[in-house]
């Protein structure tokens, strides 16, 4: 599976997937200014897209990471280095 996932906001631009957040729902960032988070739900007819402050999408992106774990060494390196990217 590839994490490589885009999303274009109609205000701030490009968004790109930083983790999975469970139920439906995945945790974007801004591709330009990566210090505005989004919560995404894909729905029928368009996206709802939630701002979060930045250590709540931390702590999704580390639950994603431990999720991530226990699926295996190389999903766990990309969501790895998708999350040092992003937050360090």
């Amino acid at each position: 599976m590839s994490t490589e996932r885009y999303l274009n906001h109609p205000t701030f631009g490009l968004l790109y997937r930083v983790a999975e957040a469970g139920a439906g729902r995945d945790l974007f960032a801004t591709l330009y200014a990566q210090r505005i988070f989004f919560l995404v739900t894909i729905q029928e007819r368009g996206a709802q897209f939630e701002v979060i402050p930045l250590m709540d999408a931390r702590h999704l992106a580390e639950q994603n990471l431990a999720r991530a774990r226990r699926e295996g060494p190389e999903a766990h390196a990309r969501w790895r280095q998708l999350f040092d990217q992003t937050f360090i």
